[in-house]
């Protein structure tokens, strides 16, 4: 299995306007293209996160633990759309209720991506797919002591830092 590369996304400004359009690889190439994303952070009623890890054939941090569902919001698709259809794709979740947390804006040495950042509860199990390498819950500790340590996509390491890691000091 390999990204496709021909598959055209939305390119937006920092609002989220849709401004034009380039191919996924075009994106991922160095340019810097804004293209939006979505982020599912999927907690059980204990508070432990569902993480996956990405599969070795990625073309973007293969073989790292990433957040539970990430993925391009589609051409002439919404957000909402996006993180449904990727949960169902990633994880097989279906049934949730998504709480925005935040936008922003993600750079790295290949590409800037509008993150549209989720959570959510679950009492299901989640179960994952093709596109996922695998998949489980972590507890908060576990979590904590693998930061640094290249176990974890840079993202995932933001967004936890940024979101979740100040309700451990809080607990």
């Amino acid at each position: 299995m390999t990204d496709n590369n021909e598959e055209i996304l939305p390119l937006v400004d920092e609002t989220g306007t849709v401004i034009g359009r380039a191919t996924r690889g075009t994106c991922h190439n160095g340019e810097k293209l804004l293209h939006p994303v979505v982020h599912l952070h999927v907690f059980d009623l204990q508070g432990n996160l569902y993480l996956q890890k990405r599969p070795c054939w990625k073309d973007i941090q293969p073989g790292r633990w990433d957040t539970a569902v990430g993925g391009h919001v589609g051409w002439n698709e919404t957000i909402g759309q996006a993180l449904r259809r990727e949960a169902r794709e990633e994880i097989n979740l279906t049934d949730f209720e998504p709480e925005l947390l935040t936008r922003y804006v993600f750079e790295s040495a290949r590409e800037r991506e509008l993150v549209n950042v989720f959570r959510c509860v679950t009492t299901l199990q989640p179960s994952i797919s093709e596109e996922v390498e695998d998949a489980r819950f972590f507890s908060r500790e576990e979590i904590r002591n693998r930061l640094d340590t290249d176990f974890f996509t840079p993202n995932f390491e933001q967004e936890w830092r940024r979101f979740f890691s100040q309700a451990e000091e809080t607990a």
